[in-house]
């Protein structure tokens, strides 16, 4: 029992700051040990061609701004082309982006879902290289020249920008939690990026060279997980840069980022299925490690350790070690009550983002369990049901 105990209380911190502690390690002694890598100046003649893939399901709150944001961006003009897709959007989302005669608008009254119509605007791109982001969120006018200069490196098959939360003073648990969330993982991803490759990219704002791209089934919950991780296992770095961003509002509320962490979960255990091969550590070495490390321990048994750690403690205070044991069990009802104690607040609208912080850990974990059932039952569709975000009020 105590085995089992202290094994779990390993993975557990292992998987959240463990791994964490050990990539500063390994990044340091890289430093160390090895070649620094010279700075990247930005040349805009070297620069590849590039293609601006946004996908818009109902969007019209936000297409004008999105469309001005996006035609600020700084690249060259013979280089660049924009392609917004508004398969089955039933508002005016069509008709607003076909006022701006620099954007090509694809557009389908059937709805066949994101990776669908991704698909279908990929097939009219002919640039060196694709980018993606979202229709609610807003880049840096810098954000193309900086992700599209890594391209020169003929190793690189991928290149993920930064994901920003934004939550203002008016920030709950929502925003607090997935902020800081959200800071923590850009931290792991810039040591994995220096390590050897970042673990996936997310949908807000990534790109991939055309010729790598690889088309994913149309169930699938994650593409753009699934397609990063795919060039990865080619021999490709996925490289991260942190000073292209995308900036996104934060869930309206915990039960939104909810039900987004559901989907997420859903899809974390069909892509670990779907890359069975990548587990293979003696294959793919580094990648493989870096894969189990920062998603699979996550997706899969981390949750389900919180639990068994706790009972067990329970079990152990009868053990030779009972005042470890009590001090073990104590410090976990503390963090637990402190997550009901931001779930109580949060309801009250108190705001108190010491509180938030483990409640969100909570949330997302519990998502975990969710997110297995709902995929083992065939119930998440891969079809994406928004959620709403603060200072919207869409659904």
């Amino acid at each position: 029992m105590e085995i089992t105990f202290w094994l779990s209380v390993f993975i557990v911190f292992y998987t959240f700051i463990g791994y964490g502690i050990l990539l500063f390690i390994l990044v340091k002694l890289k430093r160390l040990t090895g070649k620094k890598t010279p700075e990247k100046l930005l040349d805009i003649s070297s620069l590849p061609s590039c293609t601006l893939i946004i996908a818009a399901y109902n969007e019209q709150e936000y297409m004008h701004d999105k469309i001005r944001n996006t035609l600020a961006l700084k690249y060259p003009q013979h280089k660049l082309e924009i392609i917004f897709v508004t398969d089955g959007s039933t508002d005016q989302t069509p008709q607003i982006v076909a006022q701006y005669p620099q954007i090509k608008l694809l557009h389908s009254p059937s709805r066949h879902g994101k990776i669908h119509a991704v698909h279908r605007a990929i097939e009219q791109v002919s640039s060196d290289v694709i980018v993606f982001t979202d229709a609610n969120t807003f880049l840096n006018e810098d954000a193309l020249q900086l992700i599209c200069r890594h391209y020169e490196d003929p190793r690189v098959g991928a290149v993920a920008g930064e994901k920003r939360v934004f939550s203002g003073k008016e920030a709950d648990a929502s925003s607090a939690g997935e902020g800081f969330y959200w800071r923590y993982e850009s931290t792991l991803k810039k040591w994995d990026s220096e390590l050897h490759s970042v673990v996936g990219a997310a949908g807000e704002l990534f790109s991939i060279r055309r010729d790598l791209y690889q088309p994913v089934g149309s169930d699938i919950i994650l593409d753009d997980f699934m397609i990063s991780m795919l060039i990865a296992m080619k021999n490709y770095r996925i490289v991260y840069e942190p000073d292209a961003y995308a900036i996104e509002h934060a869930s309206a509320d915990v039960s939104e980022e909810l039900k987004r962490k559901i989907r997420i979960a859903a899809g974390g255990i069909q892509s670990i299925i779907k890359l069975l091969p990548l587990l293979n550590v003696f294959k793919y070495g580094v990648l493989s490690f870096q894969y189990i490390s920062h998603r699979v321990l996550r997706w899969t048994i981390t949750p389900f350790l919180l639990i068994l750690i706790f009972v067990l403690n329970v079990f152990l205070l009868s053990s030779d070690d009972q005042s470890l044991y009590t001090i073990i069990l104590i410090l976990q009802i503390i963090f637990y009550i402190s997550a009901i104690a931001g779930s109580i607040l949060e309801n009250k609208q108190i705001k108190i983002k010491a509180l938030f912080v483990p409640y969100y850990f909570c949330v997302m974990n519990y998502a975990v369990f969710r997110g297995i059932i709902r995929y083992c039952t065939r119930k998440q569709s891969a079809t994406w049901e928004k959620s709403k975000r603060k200072d919207s009020k869409k659904n």
